[in-house]
């Protein structure tokens, strides 16, 4: 409660950052999981010799708005998800590759779409504590179709265009099923202007 009240009466409570004293790969599967075992020491002093760190590929999630002002999504399925939801664009970042240019990469190789603006939405940690890839999600408005698809994706998807209305409800009823998806819809809504094409 310290830290809640002295953030409410302006004060800044000062936090030291956890340190990495060492680390060691204990599985490494493929580009798409290694898992390492840090040493870490706390604030206040206190090692941890054994803490679980998960390394997969960062990724970027794209919410489309297009020239008319509809929201290009997929209705697809994944592996770690119940059902059918509906989905961002988006894709993992190749080995040095710019989060802006793999989004936009990934806009064209899922829909042959181009997008006339790009802004970042920010870039996130998918677990706080233990890694497992950065999040990094753009707004892209004044997207246009411009070629033929042809998709390489596992899932079965439908490319579909929707209201921000039906967006909106759609995020509130938990269709769009996964936490990256969810955040990168719900930052656009709110940074997106009501009328803004």
């Amino acid at each position: 409660m310290l830290h809640i009240n002295n953030a409410l009466n302006g004060r800044k409570v000062a936090m030291k950052p956890w340190k990495t004293l060492s680390r060691r790969t204990i599985l490494d599967h493929s580009k798409w999981l290694r898992v390492e075992e840090h040493s870490i020491e706390l604030p206040g002093g206190r090692i941890i010799d054994d803490w679980p760190w998960i390394v997969t590929p960062d990724y970027v999630n794209i919410a489309v708005v297009t020239e008319q002002g509809l929201f290009a999504c997929f209705r697809q399925t994944k592996y770690a998800v119940d059902g059918v939801a509906l989905a961002p664009m988006g894709g993992y970042l190749e080995p040095g590759e710019e989060p802006l240019a793999c989004a936009k990469r990934e806009l064209s190789e899922e829909t042959s779409y181009e997008a006339a603006r790009w802004q970042s939405l920010g870039t996130f940690p998918a677990d706080g504590n233990h890694g497992a890839g950065i999040a990094h999600l753009f707004l892209a408005t004044g997207a246009r179709h411009v070629k033929d698809t042809v998709s390489d994706d596992l899932e079965e998807q439908e490319l579909v265009l929707l209201s921000r209305d039906d967006v909106s409800k759609a995020l509130m009823a938990g269709e769009f099923k996964v936490l990256s998806w969810t955040t990168v819809i719900a930052l656009t809504l709110l940074r997106l202007p009501p009328d803004q094409k």
